[in-house]
């Protein structure tokens, strides 16, 4: 599954979800992880309505966006693309993130994290 993470230089999740100029994607699975791309933010409208839609939309194909913080408009503009936001409060190791979430994918991931992983799934099936 896709994952999106807010950091300045691809250690750390270490930015808030509206001061993040770029986002890390990273495909995740229990077994590999690997990082896909860069996407940046650029200028999207004057006003901050704006900006979150611009964000959201550019992370439409991703199932979770780990991010240091996140404000409720912001958070509820994901979870209305099925993109689930995830916040650290503190700045983490973005490695160390993923190699936990794989432990989790390992195990018995909880139901919310289930149907994230079918987010892309169910993309590629209808690409098919």
């Amino acid at each position: 599954m896709k994952i999106a993470f807010t950091s300045k230089t691809g250690e750390m999740i270490d930015l808030h979800f509206g001061q993040a100029e770029s986002f890390q994607i990273w495909e995740v699975g229990p077994e590999e992880a690997d990082f896909i791309e860069t996407i940046s933010v650029g200028e999207h409208g004057a006003d901050e309505e704006d900006r979150i839609a611009a964000r959201a939309k550019l992370l439409a194909d991703c199932a979770i966006v780990y991010t240091m913080q996140i404000g409720g408009p912001a958070a509820a503009k994901l979870v209305a693309l099925k993109i689930h936001p995830m916040k650290t409060n503190t700045e983490v190791s973005l490695k160390e993130t993923v190699e936990r979430f794989q432990e989790v994918l390992r195990g018995n991931p909880p139901p919310w994290l289930r149907k994230a992983m079918n987010k892309g799934q169910m993309a590629s099936f209808m690409e098919d």
